[in-house]
Parts: structure tokens; C-alpha cells; sequence
């Protein structure tokens, strides 16, 4: 089972086009009052991701920072936003920041299996700082630390990837098997971004899918078999 790839649909807005900004010092509203919901993740999937990351690193700031990503669904520039203040003392919220560009400052709740991860982070940081600095970096300044999407991929985690190709007939009407493909395809992905600009990019996706919706509106419509309108390819879009 540690072997297999688990695709998280919350890694899909991982990579993103702009850069964080200065530190914000907002009270943000939890994700529910901005009317923002993450995709839920299995209780099975979730005991793999947590095992997977309490053995993967000793540097608890780089598990922290992953795990942050697949339950929140944010991008590195909003997880680059967060700083130990922005932690709750035991753990239990974390609020990002994105000024605007997306859906605004919000709150996540921090699931049970994730709150060691934060908390050690957090802890190494006053530990040998002292101060409140950037939660998801290394107190210490270590040099040559793999990027957070070469981390995932050695933790065997990462986005969901283009549909795979028809196995086809072989030999004697046998059907050739089609191996999942080990050569991760990061997207970028706009469906949070709120600003135009955001919506008139190119489609950077290489034929991943699209997160799944994320406001309750979009959700009730997805259940009723019904595709948003904001959702998905863009030239689509006019379809709908």
C-alpha cells in the first residue's frame, strides 16, 4: 500500500502563478463563513497520507506544510502566507491569507491526523527563534531541502492525473495492461483565483482534472449531475 500513488484532488491548486506578499495580520473568518469547502478526505485515505507523512522527513515544517496543502486545497503562495501566530496554540486552526486574490483570508480547521505536524513546527520555531516567522520554513535555514511538489512525489502523493489510455489488444486477443505513469504532471490552477486576470489565463491544467466545486451552491449543483458554470474547461464554459 506505501507504494501506490494517492491522488488528492486538494493538490491540484498546489502550483500557482503569483507570489506571497507581506504579512497580514487580519481575523479571518472560518472557511464555511466564506462559503468555501474542501473536498472531504476518506478516513482510510486519511490514516495512509498522516502514516506516510510522520515518516517521510525529519523536518517537520515540510510534512506540516504538505499536509496543510491536501486539507485546505491552498496554493504555495497562500501556504507561504502562514506564520506560527496564524497557528492556534493547540493546533486546532490555521488561518491563510491570499489578500484578495482568491476567496479571501480564511480559517481551516486542522484535522486530528495533521495537528502533531503543525504543532511540531510551531514548536521548533519558538524553540530556537523565538519569534513568530513563517510556519512552513526552516527556523534553522537549511539549504538543498526538496521542493514541496518533489516532496510529494517521494511521498507518493499528488494531484489527479490526465485519464489514462485504453489498454490495447495484444497478442492472441490478450489485453495489454496499462501501467500508471510515474511522471507526475503538476497543473496550475485558476478555478479559486476571484480575479478576471485569473479566469482569462491560458488553461494550464495538461489534461488533469479540475478540483471539484467548492461553494455550496456549485456543490448542490454537482450533486443534482448539473456542471457549474465556473467549472472546468473554459471554452466550455459557454455551453453551460
Amino acid at each position: 500500500m506505501a507504494n501506490r500513488w494517492i491522488s488528492r484532488p486538494a493538490l491540484t491548486t498546489l502550483k500557482a502563478l503569483d507570489k506571497a506578499t507581506g504579512p497580514c495580520h487580519c481575523a479571518a473568518p472560518m472557511v464555511a463563513d466564506r462559503d468555501f469547502f474542501p473536498p472531504v478526505m476518506p478516513s482510510v485515505t486519511e490514516s495512509e497520507v498522516a502514516w506516510r507523512l510522520h515518516r517521510a522527513t525529519a523536518r517537520p515544517y515540510l510534512a506540516a506544510q504538505l499536509a496543510a496543502a491536501a486539507f485546505t486545497v491552498a496554493s504555495t503562495t497562500q501556504l507561504n502566507t502562514a506564520h506560527v501566530r496564524d497557528l492556534s496554540p493547540d493546533a486546532s486552526t490555521i488561518t491563510l491569507h491570499d489578500h484578495g486574490l482568491r476567496s479571501g483570508c480564511m480559517t481551516h480547521s486542522v484535522p486530528v491526523w495533521a495537528r502533531p505536524l503543525l504543532g511540531a513546527t510551531a514548536l521548533l520555531w519558538r524553540l530556537t527563534i523565538g519569534t513568530s516567522g513563517p510556519l512552513f520554513s526552516d527556523p534553522l535555514g537549511s539549504e538543498e531541502l526538496p521542493s514541496l511538489t518533489a516532496f510529494a512525489e517521494d511521498c507518493k502523493l499528488r494531484p489527479p492525473q490526465p485519464p489514462r489510455l485504453k489498454p490495447r489488444p495484444g497478442r492472441r486477443g490478450r489485453t495489454r495492461s496499462v501501467k500508471e505513469s510515474e511522471e507526475t504532471i503538476w497543473p496550475v490552477c485558476t478555478a479559486h483565483f476571484g480575479l478576471s486576470w485569473a479566469r482569462e489565463e491560458p488553461d494550464l491544467m495538461q489534461g488533469c482534472p479540475h478540483p471539484p466545486p467548492h461553494t455550496r451552491k456549485t456543490i448542490e449543483r454537482w450533486k443534482k449531475g448539473w456542471l457549474p458554470p465556473d467549472y472546468g474547461l473554459r471554452e466550455l464554459r459557454h455551453l453551460r
